[in-house]
């Protein structure tokens, strides 16, 4: 899988040139079940992503369902979008993201939420690494979300990306297999998680390189 940009060519002749938006509409119709975002002013497409993918996904919401992340105050939740800051057409898709029980009340633009409602997103990679380990890293921080988690599944590693600066994260740590993840407790409940399980989850069970 990899997670392409997107420039559409327009002819002065049919009068005003479609929005980002519409144009990722018009992909979203194209392109059934891949992932349409629009990051820095750029579209980009992802397309579905694999097995291994969705069953890491699955390996990592239990500890926060465990933990009593889902229900109360806070919900896990997977494929919610969330409205960024950078631009006035900008939004992504993350992976995995805890919010706060009344998101819906936050509702911006596009099935989108307010950054604000955003305690944690995760991205688990596939031959978009780069995006999610760059470009996300940037708009992530730039929308002040606290706690971002990256599964890297390319070179084996997770990430953690906590105090969003300016347009960066302060804290960056990178934990290998055999190695615990202590989260912030300002999620709202102490999480730990396994880097050896969710790696372990994430690995394709025939040969195909996640790269792509």
């Amino acid at each position: 899988m990899s997670a392409a940009a997107v420039e559409h060519a327009c002819d002065p002749c049919d009068g005003e040139p479609p929005t980002l938006l519409e144009e990722a509409d018009r992909l979203i119709e194209l392109l059934p079940r891949h992932r349409v975002e629009i990051i820095g002013g750029i579209l980009t497409v992802t397309p579905p992503p694999d097995g291994a993918h969705a069953r890491t996904l699955t390996q990592l919401m239990l500890p926060f369902v465990s933990a009593g992340l889902h229900g109360g105050e806070t919900v896990i939740l997977q494929a919610v979008g969330l409205w960024l800051p950078d631009g006035p057409e900008d939004y992504t898709i993350p992976d995995l993201a805890l919010v706060d029980a009344d998101f819906e009340d936050h509702l911006i633009e596009y099935n989108c939420y307010d950054p604000a409602v955003f305690r944690l997103v995760v991205e688990v990679t596939s031959s978009n690494y780069r995006n999610d380990l760059r470009n996300k890293a940037i708009a992530y921080a730039q929308a002040k979300v606290p706690v971002y988690v990256i599964v890297d599944r390319k070179h084996t590693r997770i990430h953690v990306l906590t105090n969003p600066l300016t347009s960066e994260y302060d804290s960056h740590e990178v934990y290998a297999p055999g190695q615990q993840i202590a989260l912030p407790a300002s999620i709202g409940a102490e999480v730990k998680l396994d880097a050896a399980e969710l790696l372990k989850a994430g690995a394709p069970r025939r040969s195909d390189d996640v790269s792509g």
